[in-house]
């Protein structure tokens, strides 16, 4: 049991947004009671305690759409001249990379990738793998750095015709095996879905192939959709139906799938999504870093499709991607009053309805009943924090690196910006032992 008190605390519940000089208690995993500091310190005097004066307290950070393995691309030489459009962004950069990875690789990159990510508040990720050097048991490498950093993870995957047919089996497979695990250890910090790179690289027999070792299963699919140009024209030139109607053809949309991008859909396309009730899942940073377009998810929201927030492997800050994703639509639609309310919707109110179906409970929002899943913000408001202007101190002021302390499932994982029983420094030596060697192999 302990109480995190006296703090400024955001609680994203519209019923009570803002509690001043607030207290939490939490127990089991679970928030039990909020109220005064001081009345819950004497109701619970065995509790330990965690000081928040002159901070900010909120719920951990979602990140609906995250790439672990990328975090070894940081400051690697391609050896090649550079990309000019996404395709050649794939084959020259990440099908080079995932194709040498060894377990070792994909354990010590999640770890560096998770750590950053505790670091910015990020609590709950779902995360898309790739690498068909190393398939089976792969997930479980990811799990494990899940599991011993104590973060809430989803993980897939990422089926794909690219490397033949052997290596796609491996990675349909994979996903079954993963899944089951899963459903048979029921831990409520790790879910999966099932993994698919994108229409453009999976033959018509690969998806029968995938849906054929599903069986009853009920699983979603999370795959990129429509991000590149080169996506939707495949689509249309074999397939004669753009993305979203191909894959809806083979059965890959439902609630629990996630349509990953959705750059280049088209309002048909957003109407099947919406009748399938299947997420899409906004990635600005990545959209504007590999020049693949402004997706349209203002026009998404006003037809009601539930769209998350994302990084994509860009960033493992989620604070940055609002504010990136604010600027950007406001620039592309040159109108100032658009992208306020819409991405505090994205990252604050759906980023929560599809964690909560990924994980079946509740979380992102710090009330009885929900999952302890806080962070602590070493951040002094300059102007009154309010129950109208929070999400503006969100968006112009606070920051990933204000992240002092952070707890999932209630216990402490983060605290005073170090990570609790864990050697950070031995972490990272061998991360970038592991990075030269990736590099030396492209």
């Amino acid at each position: 049991m302990l109480i995190i008190g006296n703090g400024t605390v955001i609680t994203n519940d519209p019923e009570h947004p803002i509690i001043e000089d607030g207290g939490i208690m939490i127990r089991d995993g679970i928030i039990q009671e909020l109220g005064p500091t001081h009345e819950l310190k004497q109701r619970y005097p065995q509790a330990s305690f965690i000081e928040a004066k002159n901070k900010v307290v909120m719920p951990g950070m979602l990140n609906s759409h995250m790439h672990f393995y990328s975090s070894f691309a940081l400051g690697m030489d391609l050896k090649t001249s550079p990309p000019k459009h996404f395709t050649q962004i794939l084959e020259k950069l990440w099908w080079r990379l995932d194709k040498v990875l060894q377990e070792e690789d994909i354990y010590y990159s999640a770890l560096v990738a998770i750590i950053d990510g505790i670091k910015n508040g990020t609590t709950t990720i779902l995360d898309h793998h790739a690498g068909p050097g190393a398939i089976p048991g792969s997930l479980d490498q990811i799990a494990r750095a899940c599991t011993e950093l104590g973060i809430r993870a989803s993980l897939a995957y990422e089926v794909s015709d690219r490397d033949g047919e052997k290596v796609a089996e491996q990675g349909i497979m994979e996903n079954v095996r993963f899944f089951d695990r899963c459903q048979k250890e029921q831990n409520p910090l790790l879910a999966s879905s099932f993994g698919l790179h994108a229409s453009f690289t999976l033959s018509d027999k690969t998806l029968d192939r995938c849906l054929e070792a599903i069986g009853t299963r009920e699983i979603g699919f999370h795959i990129h959709t429509a991000e590149g140009k080169a996506d939707r024209e495949a689509s249309l030139e074999k397939h004669g139906v753009p993305v979203v109607k191909r894959l809806d053809n083979w059965g890959v949309w439902n609630d629990l799938s996630l349509a990953i991008h959705g750059v280049h859909i088209d309002e048909e396309e957003m109407e099947i999504l919406r009748e399938r009730s299947t997420p899409v899942i906004h990635n600005p940073e990545s959209n504007m870093g590999n020049a693949v377009g402004r997706a349209p998810v203002l026009k998404m929201l006003g037809k009601g499709l539930l769209v998350g927030m994302g990084t994509d492997g860009y960033t493992t800050d989620m604070f940055e991607g609002i504010k990136v994703a604010n600027l950007l639509h406001k620039h592309g639609e040159a109108d100032p009053s658009v992208a306020w309310g819409e991405v505090q919707e994205m990252a604050f109110t759906n980023n929560i309805e599809i964690m909560e179906r990924q994980f079946d409970q509740k979380i992102g929002v710090i009330a009885p009943g929900n999952r302890g899943d806080v962070i602590v913000l070493d951040y002094t408001p300059r102007t009154p924090i309010t129950a109208e202007n929070f999400y503006m101190h969100i968006l112009m002021g606070i920051s990933g690196r204000m992240v002092e302390t952070v707890l999932v499932d209630g216990r402490v994982i983060l605290e005073n910006r170090e990570l609790v029983g864990i050697d950070e420094t031995k972490i990272f030596r061998k991360a970038r032992e592991r990075a030269e060697r990736v590099w030396k192999e492209i």
